[in-house]
């Protein structure tokens, strides 16, 4: 059987086991600081798994050991943000977070592929990949998929359509300079620029780049864990049934799209082996506008954490 271990068991980590549960692809670990909680948090989804007829081992630890042989890491610990408070605000602490994540699991699993979910998290992929010496391909952000689906969840909305029948493609950094693809999405073969009015499919754009913020100013005591867990479960399936699946993720650039050392995220297929090749669409002028000024807001949030965290 495959081996998930979620670093960070909160809302979002234990989500995501609750989502990878379901799928019955692989057993699961839950690691985190907190004394007893992820003990309580996997055996209850444990003694869940007989009802929804699901044969995987849940265990919960406070001992990075549990980790031993996993193939996949994902790290979603860490603070969340409060209202009024950016990504960026989070680097620091999270940054030290993610670097203990990394360094005490490739102890034990050193062949592993790592999903990060902690914010900024663009940065925190860059960090980590730093940290533990990964070539590009065993180490991903999950960013693009939730931001995607959430625009087709508010293109459904919008439009009455199925959600099975709308396809949406979000690239860039995860952060307000997202670059949603209006251009590139559809809904059943038709272009969203050519079903809706322009100022629907601008309100739309607006609200897929603020949907993590909506989310945190009505929850006011935490973030998004529902879509983003589930995105995480989706990736992970992806890659241990080597699906070859394309979505978007953030991914080490080396020249696609003009960039270089830094993740972003782009259209990404992904296999037994992790991240297999980025795909690169051709983007229009206002695209490639739109795209240089995301990757400018993550290249200064890679400076700074890299002029205040030691790698």
């Amino acid at each position: 059987m495959n081996k998930i271990s979620i670093i960070g068991a909160g809302m979002t980590g234990s989500t995501t086991a609750h989502w990878l549960a379901e799928r019955e692809i692989a057993d699961l670990v839950l690691v985190d600081i907190v004394e007893g909680m992820p003990q309580g948090k996997a055996l209850d989804l444990l003694e869940a798994l007989p009802i929804v007829g699901s044969d995987v081992s849940v265990v919960g630890s406070n001992d990075y050991a549990a980790t031993k042989g996993s193939d996949i890491i994902v790290i979603t610990a860490g603070i969340p943000r409060k209202p009024g408070m950016s990504r960026e605000d989070l680097l620091t602490t999270n940054a030290q977070i993610v670097r203990a994540g990394v360094e005490n699991t490739l102890k034990h699993s050193p062949d592993a592929i790592y999903i990060i979910l902690t914010n900024p998290l663009d940065t925190m992929a860059y960090l980590a990949m730093q940290v533990g010496k990964l070539p590009r391909e065993r180490i991903m952000g999950q960013a693009g998929v939730l931001d995607s689906a959430r625009m087709r969840a508010f293109v459904a909305l919008e439009t009455g359509v199925s959600v099975e029948n709308i396809h949406c493609y979000v690239m860039g950094g995860h952060g307000d300079e997202m670059v949603p693809l209006t251009r590139h999405s559809n809904v059943a073969g038709i272009p969203l620029r050519d079903l809706l009015p322009a100022d629907k499919l601008e309100a739309i754009v607006n609200r897929t780049r603020k949907g993590g913020g909506e989310i945190v100013n009505l929850l006011k005591t935490g973030s998004a864990y529902y879509a983003p867990a589930a995105a995480v479960a989706q990736m992970a399936e992806a890659i241990l049934k080597d699906k070859h699946l394309i979505v978007p993720a953030s991914a080490y650039m080396q020249g696609e799209y003009g960039l270089k050392d830094m993740f972003f995220g782009a259209p990404v297929q992904l296999g037994r082996g992790g991240v297999e090749k980025i795909v690169e669409y051709k983007l229009d002028a206002d695209e490639k506008a739109a795209l240089a000024a995301s990757a400018a807001a993550v290249k200064e949030s890679i400076g700074v954490m890299m002029g205040l965290v030691k790698i």
